[in-house]
């Protein structure tokens, strides 16, 4: 990785659930197109998923099947850090510090924490409330300029920014003040099913959801079920018909045709065809991945030498950045 006069660049997620195409569009396929402009750090934030009970096996799995899908996605590890968060425990080290300048009434008021309190009354532990200091704590250790987020997450984010300037006018400057990186498309792919709502992993309606790990004809059957409107128009309107627009956006995103020259292509067609030709794109780039990432699982050796260099590398930086903190708090070093 080359670390001259490049921005840095940090963005993870978490090994739970199936990483759906909302996911892939909205985040991870925009992650190897940074890698030649800035210094970029890839994360499988796995510390953040045990705030829901795990099941281990589970977990462990979908930990490497999710390394796996980062590099078939076009994560190169000669140009990137790839790591497991809980390889480098100063992630954790660094969330206890800022703990201590976090103030409950802003962790109480993060919509994901009522969202997620809601949906897991019979399991309200800290980690809900605590989960938006430890990605502060994600991003703050590497000086992280710049931050891919989605609506979801700017929240978080202005957390980040928040903390990192309070322990710097408290203490003297010590962390970058990250800023934001919001893609212009494909941030927010929709529920196939209730175009209100983003496409999420947690959804339970399978319908709801196209995975990267789904066949071709589960794609197809869960496109011909998505949800339309009353008119047979394909246009692009995301007031008026959020559903079409959200699958004209997929289309797009997918196929690589602009939505003004899919509108054109698919004028006078109804939505039977059209829902076709969206479920074809997406398979032509979801085979691919899934092919090489089978791949990659079936060769351990190979991810675990890139986990084991992605950590070394991760935590040489994350180690000086909390050395700094230690110091300025009044930590006495080890002898």
């Amino acid at each position: 990785m080359d670390t001259q006069n490049k921005k840095v660049v940090f963005s993870g997620v978490q090994p739970t659930g199936k990483i759906t195409l909302g996911n892939y569009l909205g985040a991870i396929k925009n992650w190897a197109p940074l890698q030649d402009e800035y210094n970029c750090l890839y994360c499988v934030v796995d510390l953040h998923s045990i705030t829901v009970q795990q099941v281990p096996a589970e977990l462990r799995k979908n930990t490497m099947d999710l390394v796996a899908l980062y590099i078939a996605c076009g994560v190169d590890p000669n140009k990137s850090i790839l790591f497991i968060q809980s390889h480098v425990p100063e992630h954790a080290e660094l969330a206890w510090t800022l703990d201590t300048i976090s103030y409950i009434g802003e962790l109480n008021r993060m919509t994901q924490f009522k969202e997620k309190s809601r949906k897991h009354a019979d399991n309200l532990n800290m980690g809900l409330m605590n989960y938006p200091v430890l990605m502060a704590s994600d991003i703050l250790l590497y000086q992280t300029d710049l931050v891919p987020v989605g609506k979801d997450q700017v929240q978080h984010l202005e957390l980040a920014r928040d903390l990192a300037e309070r322990f710097n006018n408290r203490y003297s400057p010590t962390f970058v003040v990250p800023e934001g990186l919001v893609y212009k498309s494909g941030s927010s792919i929709k529920s196939l099913q209730d175009p209100t709502a983003k496409m999420s992993k947690s959804d339970p309606n399978e319908n709801a959801i196209i995975t990267l790990f789904d066949t071709p004809d589960e794609i197809r059957r869960k496109f011909k079920r998505a949800v339309t409107d009353s008119e047979t128009c394909v246009r692009f309107d995301a007031d008026a018909k959020p559903a079409i627009s959200n699958l004209l956006t997929i289309y797009s995103l997918t196929s690589g045709e602009s939505i003004a020259d899919a509108e054109k292509r698919f004028e006078g067609v109804g939505y039977g065809v059209f829902k076709e030709a969206v479920a074809d794109a997406v398979i032509a780039v979801i085979e691919p991945i899934q092919q090489e990432q089978k791949r990659l699982v079936a060769d351990k050796a190979y991810l675990e030498s890139v986990l084991k260099q992605g950590a070394e590398s991760a935590e040489r930086i994350a180690r000086k950045t909390l050395s700094k903190v230690y110091r300025k708090i009044g930590f006495i070093p080890k002898f």
